[in-house]
């Protein structure tokens, strides 16, 4: 199914766990290599489980096809393991729509990576999602207690949800100005001229654009509680718009890529939907479909880039939760999304 990737497992055990209605899925991950559930996969779906005290068949390495059950709202405390360095992010991104339909307040400690690629980084969803998700009537924050890099992970996220009756709609149409645009270079167990050297560079990049910036640094070596276990780095930046809009990019360090380029990837990043003078980046759209879908009355989404995770997405809210969509423009460009939400009501919040 589109993008046939593992975004389709933790969007419809979520939906699952929120309508309490059993969902089977079949064909898991078909279209990448290896198939079938992977280790970050499994993980995230045991934590949907874990939350809505669902059973599940079928969920090991490799599996292809499950049965999810849930039984019941979520509320309490509740620890996950991620294992070795899988993305918190990924993750958290599935379960924080369980929460906010929760009984109660619910608290998550999640140990695994902070910052890994193709995955939204937790600063993501500190500065980008969850003020988002405030403005929609979802309350909630997210606390990086220890960074997380690849091989080991070890990386340990706190997370607190309130529960909503209620999601407020939101749009994100009108783009206006460019407010502030700020950031993080960050590293652990490395020489601090690394953070350096990608803020300046970040921060050059973005000059050229006409945009000032203020990014910090934070360079953690073995002896501080935040650092991570192995050596790693990367770079995130934000934007705030006068119309309530808000963009974020990041890039991670490799081995043998100058820290300038991880500065200069990170800015170029930003900039697209600054360019495109659009009010949310192409990842927060997608992170988006899912609360547009569950909220009450009409959102909009402009969009800087339509990605086919966000296609996918959308498909299947349409499928299990019977959404009007509306999407103008293309895969690859600029797009305006239009959802009629279907209003659902948390019955364990007066």
């Amino acid at each position: 199914m589109l993008e046939g990737g593992g975004q389709i497992l933790r969007v419809s055990t979520a939906i699952s766990a929120l309508l309490r209605k059993p969902v089977k899925i079949v064909n898991i991950r078909a279209k990448r290599s290896p198939p079938g559930l992977r280790p970050q996969h499994l993980n995230a779906v045991k934590a949907i489980g874990l939350m809505s005290k669902a059973d599940v068949d079928g969920l090991y390495v490799g599996s292809k096809e499950i049965t999810f059950t849930p039984s019941s709202p979520p509320s309490g405390s509740f620890r996950i393991d991620v294992g070795t360095a899988g993305s918190i992010g990924l993750v958290l991104q599935a379960l924080m729509p369980v929460a906010a339909f929760s009984s109660g307040d619910v608290s998550i400690e999640i140990s695994g990576g902070t910052n890994n690629p193709r995955a939204p980084a937790v600063e993501y969803l500190q500065n980008v999602l969850i003020p988002i998700l405030n403005r929609m009537g979802c309350k909630g924050s997210v606390e990086i207690l220890r960074r997380g890099f690849y091989p080991r992970g070890g990386g340990l996220v706190k997370a607190h949800m309130s529960p909503v009756r209620t999601l407020k709609p939101i749009v994100l149409e009108e783009f206006g100005d460019v407010s502030r645009i700020w950031g993080l270079s960050y590293s652990c167990r490395l020489p601090a001229h690394i953070t350096d050297r990608m803020a300046k560079s970040a921060h050059r990049t973005l000059l050229r654009e006409g945009y000032d910036a203020d990014i910090e640094t934070e360079c953690l070596q073995g002896d501080h509680p935040k650092c991570s276990l192995d050596p790693g780095c990367g770079i995130i930046l934000f934007a705030s718009l006068s119309s309530g809009g808000l963009v974020g990019a990041d890039a991670l360090g490799r081995l043998g890529i100058p820290a300038e380029k991880v500065g200069e990837d990170a800015a170029s990043n930003l900039l697209q939907p600054l360019r495109r003078r659009s009010p949310a980046d192409k990842h927060l759209g997608d992170q988006l479909i899912v609360y547009a879908s569950l909220a009450e009355g009409e959102s909009i989404l402009r969009v800087d880039e339509l990605t086919l995770h966000t296609v996918t997405c959308i498909e299947l809210c349409r499928i299990l939760l019977k959404v009007d969509f509306k999407i103008e423009g293309e895969v690859g460009g600029p797009a305006r999304i239009t959802c009629k939400g279907v209003g659902l009501v948390n019955s364990s919040i007066r």
